[in-house]
């Protein structure tokens, strides 16, 4: 097991902030928006089911984040050559357990939630609640971490994309319109995106510690173009919802367009700790992405 790399901790609020990795949460809201957006176009909100949604997607994805935090620091990914924002457990700042019980706590506080939602909506959630934490456990847990063999892309577009979205708008008006399938993979896109960034950054790294993420697979070059295929699939599949149903408020995310240029011109150019800031973009992009596609399909 590795050695954490002792540093002066910050106050343990910072720790604790940094820890849960803010700047990726938007991965978690957008859907959440999106979703909601969805039910206002075949129904009507519903205030409860809606924020609860959002904060067990928060909460689902803050333990993801902690438990990732441990496993990559046990399994060697997280170590003193990296080049990421810090870890907690990497930089010594909270023991392993400690880490580990905040991950359980998130993932405690997203299945009550859950149970509320069950309450509202029935038994599909269950489902939907099951396969999340299992799936969250599974990204970098168990014997085959989804991260560690290839799939860690497909589950964030599954689960940040398909389900948060078709779920969301399914706990608020009981059904589950096609539309929520477009929306879904046009989010997943961009959250897709995120952890391409993520994973070409920490391509050396990862590499060493048998990671095989698909960026370590088949290298920074193909890696540079899933990201751009994931941002443009972001904005091809609104743009063909639009002209194929006459519903051209979904054009609504193409505003967005001059900050996903931006940042596919820095992920096509930079490279190393440059591609934190590009992390970083990449998830404000993908809020921003997310608010006007929420509008989009709300009208």
């Amino acid at each position: 097991m590795n050695q954490p790399t002792s540093l002066e901790r910050p106050p343990l609020p910072t720790v604790l902030w940094l820890s849960i990795r803010p700047k990726t949460l938007t991965a978690g809201l957008a859907p959440v928006l999106v979703g909601t957006g969805l039910a206002h176009h075949h129904g009507g909100i519903a205030a409860g089911p809606a924020i609860a949604a959002l904060l067990g997607a928060i909460a689902i994805q803050i333990g993801t984040n902690l438990f990732n935090d441990v496993e990559d620091f046990q399994r060697g990914a997280d170590n003193a050559a990296r080049l990421g924002p810090a870890r907690a457990t990497q930089r010594g700042w909270l023991s392993p357990r400690a880490v580990l019980g905040l991950a359980i706590g998130a993932f405690a506080l997203a299945t009550l939630i859950g149970l509320y939602l069950v309450a509202i909506a029935g038994w599909p959630v269950v489902a939907i609640g099951v396969l999340s934490l299992v799936s969250g456990f599974l990204y970098t847990g168990g014997p085959a971490p989804l991260a560690y063999v290839g799939l860690g892309d497909l589950f964030v577009f599954v689960f940040f994309g398909l389900v948060a979205v078709m779920g969301t708008c399914f706990v608020q008006v009981g059904a589950w319109p096609w539309q929520g399938l477009a929306a879904g993979a046009s989010v997943g896109g961009i959250a897709t995106a995120i952890l391409v960034v993520n994973n070409l950054r920490d391509r050396r790294t990862d590499a060493a510690a048998g990671k095989r993420t698909l960026v370590v697979r088949y290298g920074p070059t193909a890696a540079r173009r899933q990201y751009l295929a994931l941002v443009g699939l972001s904005y091809v599949v609104p743009a063909l919802v639009a002209v194929f149903t006459g519903a051209w408020f979904w054009l609504l995310p193409l505003l967005s367009l001059p900050l996903a240029r931006a940042e596919w011109l820095g992920v096509r150019d930079q490279d190393g700790p440059a591609l934190n800031a590009r992390l970083a973009g990449t998830a404000r992009l993908g809020l921003v992405h997310g608010l006007l596609l929420a509008v989009g399909v709300a009208l």
